[in-house]
């Protein structure tokens, strides 16, 4: 039987982190959280679980992850946010990979839960992620804020029955201000990268990115809240083609 270590990176994250922790405790043989000197209760909560709290400043979301891969003592890695939990279908289907784990990686669905409701539709679902998989064949690579795990074998991957519980955004604006937060990310993303905006990428791509996610994925289906993430599922796009276009005429 392959023994588990549950990898987690935090930062102020009292909100979720209790529910990250209690569905990993079964499942995994260690608990690894590296936290980036939260200012809320998250390493006392942390603390009243067995888990080992590595504390240390913020490298990039993919840097932090690589770096918290290195901190666990097994090879045999389930990696979440602290956002995040297993649903209990996808702890027993982890569970029953003790004994019989045979692929590189594993993808499972991801389930996000906003303003308390479970979005079933537009770009939020099923929104696959590959969160189970052996470190030594494995890496954290992509942009910021959209980082992905590669495999050396993209051949050698499984599919495990069960959601990842994803608690996103509690209020409309604290979506208003992630989107603008995440939005300077992806576009110093982009600019690193390489990648150039012009005005035809500015009214196109959110277009097309709201027409996508509400009527050929189906967003209307969620009501409301599916309109509101479709909305600024548009405006994202829209602010990170903005301000790339800034950090253009800045380096010019």
């Amino acid at each position: 039987m392959i023994k588990l270590s549950g990898v987690i990176i935090t930062f102020n994250e009292e909100r979720n982190i209790e529910k990250c922790l209690q569905s990993l405790v079964n499942v995994v043989d260690e608990i690894v959280v590296v936290d980036s000197f939260s200012t809320d209760n998250t390493k006392a909560i942390c603390t009243r679980y067995k888990v080992k709290f590595v504390e240390q400043k913020f490298l990039g979301y993919i840097e932090q992850k690589n770096f918290a891969l290195t901190q666990a003592s097994y090879d045999y890695i389930v990696s979440l946010d602290g956002d995040e939990a297993l649903s209990e279908t996808l702890q027993q289907s982890i569970l029953k990979l003790k004994d019989n784990w045979t692929l590189n990686g594993y993808y499972s669905n991801r389930f996000n839960n906003f303003c308390g409701q479970w979005i079933k539709y537009s770009d939020w679902y099923p929104n696959k992620k590959l969160r189970v998989f052996d470190r030594r064949k494995a890496e954290w690579k992509g942009k910021d804020i959209h980082e992905t795990i590669q495999l050396t074998n993209s051949k050698k991957i499984g599919f495990l029955k069960g959601d990842i519980l994803h608690y996103t955004y509690q209020t409309y604006s604290e979506f208003n201000l992630k989107t603008e937060h995440f939005s300077s990310i992806s576009a110093k993303a982009y600019f690193d990268l390489g990648k150039t905006s012009s005005i035809w990428k500015i009214l196109f791509n959110p277009t097309w990115a709201f027409f996508k996610a509400y009527f050929l994925r189906l967003g209307f289906l969620d009501g409301l809240n599916g309109f509101v993430i479709c909305v600024q599922t548009a405006n994202i796009t829209f602010l990170k083609y903005t301000k790339l276009r800034e950090l253009e005429k800045q380096r010019n």
